[in-house]
């Protein structure tokens, strides 16, 4: 049995962002809270909706604080800033860690049991506030998924909390708001999207569902990546990452991503390394691991990355993909190492240690993975 979680409304396309305050009254909402990142509330693309939202609510209470990579105190102390004044819509314009502290802020306005630990999903018990999500980056796809990441300080580790209660009302997809992206975000946050796609088919829960949209994801990265790095005003390629984003979340959802990021996560927690680039990092590396586990899977991998294939075994299909993924990284700049993060030998048992416990995600990798190579996988990135 298999089944597909997607937000109960998704409205894309230029100009989508027009459709905020219809949206708002519908959900009947009079006391509004507006979690928007720092960067995309400066860039100015949002602008006029903003403007229109705080006309027809002059009540309405504007977050620009959401740290990137946010601990578990600091997303307590959002909800601390807005508890007790009566919010009834929460809405999230932003990137990743935005749409994830909200998501959070939402089910805790509901929930107060669930406040004293977020990993906790024992303690939800009720939906969140209406939410409405936003995007303006292409890559985390957190506006399709029922999950939330925190960073964990004192476990050094980032979480991947999941539950249906984090899954959006709504979802506006406006490529306009992802026009400002640097170059550097355009593709950590587009190789983010590439891993949920790539990551999805190959899961253990890998659905008819999930297969779906993780396929046509890949195909667009692999389409228009590139060409969004380069040039940030092609909107044709901004608008194809953004869908590629969205569906590898409703892949995620679906289905579950892997070893990369089960890897990725000590990175993060640890040395503050950004979630994409450590996924980026790694993807090559943990795809040549999983290769001789997914032969299923190598043709239309290949196919949707516009990979020929005529006349090649499995072993050669298998090594042109890895040599694409590496191209890919390469082409948009990603550290091909952990050395420039301070990583050495020394730490790489701990590094293993860390990812050998985020069982959820190793569980339905293709391929068993000791701790052993987990540690070479990290020793090769030095």
């Amino acid at each position: 049995m298999y089944t597909l979680n997607i937000p109960g409304n998704v409205i894309a396309g230029a100009g989508a962002i027009a459709q905020l305050v219809p949206l708002m009254q519908e959900m009947k909402a009079k006391r509004p809270v507006l979690f928007i990142d720092a960067g995309a509330l400066q860039a100015g693309a949002a602008d006029s909706a903003l403007a229109e939202v705080k006309a027809a609510w002059p009540n309405l209470l504007v977050i620009d604080t959401v740290p990137p990579e946010p601990e578990e105190g600091q997303v307590r102390a959002l909800y601390d800033s807005i508890a007790g004044k009566q919010i009834d819509v929460v809405v999230a314009i932003g990137g990743g860690s935005v749409l994830d502290s909200a998501k959070m802020v939402a089910v805790m306005l509901t929930n107060k049991a669930y406040y004293h630990d977020l990993t906790d999903k024992e303690q939800i018990a009720h939906a969140g506030l209406p939410l409405i999500a936003v995007p303006t980056s292409a890559g985390t796809g957190s506006e399709a998924t029922p999950n939330s990441i925190i960073l964990i300080p004192e476990k050094q580790l980032k979480v991947g909390v999941v539950h249906e209660a984090f899954l959006p009302s709504v979802v506006v997809l406006d490529a306009a708001l992802t026009r400002s992206l640097p170059p550097q975000v355009t593709a950590a946050t587009g190789l983010d999207a590439f891993c949920h796609c790539i990551e999805t088919l190959i899961s253990k829960k890998c659905t008819p569902f999930s297969s779906v949209y993780s396929l046509e994801g890949l195909r667009l990265v692999s389409k228009s990546l590139r060409r969004a790095y380069q040039n940030g005003d092609d909107m044709a390629a901004r608008e194809d990452m953004l869908l590629a984003a969205f569906y590898g979340g409703v892949a995620i959802s679906c289905s579950s991503t892997v070893a990369v990021h089960a890897l990725s996560y000590p990175l993060g927690g640890t040395y503050r390394i950004a979630h994409g680039i450590s996924n980026a990092i790694l993807l090559p590396y943990v795809m040549q691991y999983n290769m001789d586990a997914i032969p299923d899977a190598l043709h239309p991998i290949a196919a949707a990355m516009g990979i020929a294939t005529d006349g090649l075994d499995d072993a050669a299909v298998g090594a042109r993909i890895v040599a694409e993924i590496f191209s890919l990284v390469k082409d948009c700049n990603i550290p091909q190492s952990l050395v420039s993060y301070g990583i050495t030998k020394d730490d790489l048992h701990a590094l293993a240690q860390s990812a050998s416990g985020v069982r959820r995600l190793l569980d339905q990798n293709p391929r068993d993975m000791s701790i052993e190579d987990i540690r070479s996988i990290y020793a090769q990135l030095l």
